[in-house]
């Protein structure tokens, strides 16, 4: 019989999971896909942030969930998986492991001689879009996003999916995600994987923040409810 996690396991796989996150899906948009000869492109980083998710789901998912995003727990806590005392240490968690990604990787791409910080990876509408996406362009697509990805995660692990392959669901899931809307807002559907690059961008992104808690939050319980209100009840 194996022993519960404690909540400082649970933390601490939460705060890996995020920096992993953070440090694989924005580190081949700022190292990589930095350089056309690679040829990664938008394809190759979206590849990357459904590989980081995919891999830690496996890896860590067992002892703390495998959210990695504020706006997964919330939606968690929404669809009744998960208990909202633990919901913003969850958060905290998530914000730190982000957080340190993103300055070991500002340390790391900061090493190269002609290094400039520009957007570093950030989210934004208007002039900081990648497509110059307006406001309400951005708002839409994150809502909705966000909402499919919680969908896709409370279905896919529900006692009714296929036992073992929620993460490869998932992790495939934000692959697509990111391939519809990295031009429109370079993707976020994650609170902290939002403030991470902003605090290191070299633009007005930590202006623009504030949409990228709002949008992925309102999506996250948006999808929550369709889950537990249409679709199915565990």
């Amino acid at each position: 019989m194996q022993d519960t996690p404690s909540m400082m396991n649970k933390l601490s796989a939460e705060c890996f999971g995020t920096f992993w996150l953070v440090f694989g899906g924005c580190g081949s948009a700022v190292l990589a896909a930095a350089f056309p000869e690679l040829g990664i492109g938008f394809a190759g980083v979206a590849l990357a942030f459904g590989l980081t998710v995919l891999t830690m789901a496996y890896a860590v998912g067992g002892i703390s969930g495998g959210h990695f995003n504020p706006a997964v727990t919330l939606g968690l806590t929404l669809g009744g998986r998960f208990e909202a005392k633990d919901l913003i240490p969850y958060w905290i968690a998530q914000l730190v492991g982000g957080i340190i990604a993103a300055a070991i990787l500002y340390f790391i791409a900061s090493g190269k001689a002609d290094f400039s910080a520009g957007g570093f990876a950030s989210n934004g509408y208007g002039d900081l879009s990648p497509g110059k996406y307006s406001l309400g362009a951005a708002l839409a697509i994150e809502v909705v996003l966000t909402a499919f990805f919680l969908i896709i995660i409370l279905g896919s692990t529900s006692s009714r999916a296929p036992a073992g392959f929620a993460p490869i669901a998932i992790g495939l899931g934000l692959t697509l995600i990111h391939l519809i809307s990295i031009p429109v807002t370079n993707t976020s559907v994650n609170p902290a994987r939002s403030t991470a690059a902003a605090l290191f961008a070299d633009t007005a992104a930590i202006s623009q923040l504030w949409l990228f808690w709002v949008a992925p939050l309102i999506g996250a319980a948006i999808g929550a409810i369709i889950w537990k209100g249409l679709l199915a009840k565990d």
